[in-house]
């Protein structure tokens, strides 16, 4: 039997953010993970997927080159092994960096899945070191992250049909996908298939895109994909689909009823993830799962379960944690700072960033504006587009700024800012601030008061806060 402070299973972002900042604190950590550190994010989803969605818009720059600014430029061809060899670099590059830093840490890696023998026991049951049991001085935290959510049908098998997980790693580039979801994993999916050149469908059973975000955000992204030439179909939903030596046939119900064939080299299925709990052992700690699968904290503001000393980070958490990498990592530091004794601010879901990487991009963080009369405030809410500002008619790609305030003072300027909402290029750099603003409970007035560079997209922000204060330039 073997004895350590804190034991993590999972080494995803939530988990090894966990294990670098535990030990930091000065508390022995090992870290149990069956796969490679860095988890889904890194090697199937965040890092993978941007890299392409990078390559895409290299490839749409070719194109708006040519055709808007009379550079004679042509694209000849993707070479779809380059691209992916350069993709798999930086996912390398920065697997390695992941190891480095948990072994000048001091984190012992555990190569092999692990499970509880009880509140304070953990087994580490395959790997190198399976068999090996613990005594935990400290904590446990489980980190094991989610898997994609799938569709009864036909089954994911990497090439016609696929999940979010494999879709980067089929073969070659489709000539025609159907993307089944209109989150934010489907959109960028959608988006990144267009840019190279597929006929792309894009099926959402909710009445918007992105139904969680604001839906002038929806609004003013559906149009930004249908100019593109996305078949956005949304309060659709799939009625049957199968497989057929050419792709997939598939069935779909539109919003007005009608049962529309749709024909596509690859279906792609993004529906949502679902937590990975299988053979974590949480009957013999005492725990279990809700009915959607999730491990819900006791303790929000320690992330601990109802089991004292086992605590839950990343996709595990049911609402409103967001199964968002930074989320996760910000969770991290919240246990490991608990488990060290120390009181560490919870984390504050409505001022965490939630940003879609597709062309274009949307940014948000706060509170929708419906979201925010739900609550009870007295709402003032200001747009503005991107192309009011000189950069926004230089990027040419239209979008908005949207912000919500309370009502504030009787001269009918803006009070408490409760969200911020972007769509636009480049936008996912943009909400940064606006995570600052929301956070801090900024009011209008206050950031009206500092100065956004010239020319930059970021004016545009500037000057909605300048106007919900009173002091709007060029809007009133």
């Amino acid at each position: 039997m073997q004895e350590t402070d804190v034991f993590v299973i999972g080494g995803g972002t939530g988990g090894y953010s966990t294990a670098l900042c535990a030990a930091a604190l000065g508390l022995d950590v090992v870290l149990a993970e069956r796969d490679l550190v860095g988890g889904t994010c890194l090697h199937r989803g965040c890092i993978p997927s941007k890299a392409m969605l990078h390559a895409a818009e290299l490839v749409d720059g070719i194109a708006e080159a040519r055709e808007r600014w009379g550079v004679k430029a042509t694209l000849d061809s993707v070479d779809w092994s380059a691209l992916t060899a350069t993709r798999d670099d930086i996912v390398a590059r920065n697997h390695k960096g992941v190891e480095g830093h948990l072994s000048h840490a001091r984190v012992r890696v555990v190569r092999g899945s692990a499970s509880l023998t009880g509140p304070r026991g953990v087994r580490v049951d395959s790997g190198a070191e399976a068999g090996s049991e613990w005594t935990v001085r400290r904590g446990i935290v489980l980190a094991t992250g989610s898997r994609p959510r799938t569709l009864p049908g036909p089954a994911p098998d990497g090439e016609r049909v696929v999940t979010s997980d494999d879709a980067l790693f089929a073969t070659g580039l489709p000539t025609s996908v159907l993307v089944l979801g209109g989150g934010a994993i489907g959109v960028e999916y959608a988006s990144l298939h267009r840019s190279m050149g597929a006929e792309v469908t894009l099926v959402e059973a909710a009445d918007r895109l992105l139904p969680s975000e604001d839906a002038d955000v929806s609004r003013h992204l559906t149009r930004g994909l249908k100019k593109r030439g996305i078949d956005v179909q949304v309060g659709a939903r799939l009625e049957d689909a199968r497989t057929y030596e050419g792709g997939v046939r598939a069935t779909v119900r539109t919003a007005r009823g009608e049962f529309r064939v749709v024909e596509a080299e690859r279906l792609l299925v993004a529906v949502g993830r679902v937590p990975v709990t299988e053979g974590l052992g949480l009957a013999a700690a005492g725990l279990a799962t809700d009915a959607r699968g999730f491990i819900a904290p006791a303790d929000w503001a320690r992330l601990e379960t109802s089991v004292p000393g086992i605590h839950v980070v990343g996709d595990l958490l049911p609402p409103p944690s967001l199964g968002l990498a930074h989320a996760s990592f910000a969770e991290g530091l919240v246990v490991a700072g608990t488990l060290a004794g120390g009181t560490p601010r919870p984390v504050d879901y409505a001022a965490v960033p939630r940003v879609t990487y597709s062309s274009p991009q949307t940014a948000s963080v706060g509170l929708s504006e419906a979201q925010a009369r739900e609550r009870g405030h007295g709402v003032k809410v200001n747009s503005m587009p991107l192309t009011a500002v000189a950069k926004g008619m230089v990027h040419g790609q239209g979008g908005v700024v949207k912000v919500v305030t309370e009502a504030g003072a009787k001269d009918g300027s803006g009070g408490r800012v409760l969200g911020v909402h972007l769509v636009g290029p480049h936008v996912s750099e943009m909400i940064a601030e606006s995570q600052l603003i929301v956070g801090w409970d900024a009011e209008a007035a206050d950031v009206a008061q500092h100065i956004h560079p010239h020319p930059t997209l970021s004016e545009a922000v500037g000057e909605v806060f300048l106007s919900l204060a009173g002091r709007g330039l060029h809007q009133r």
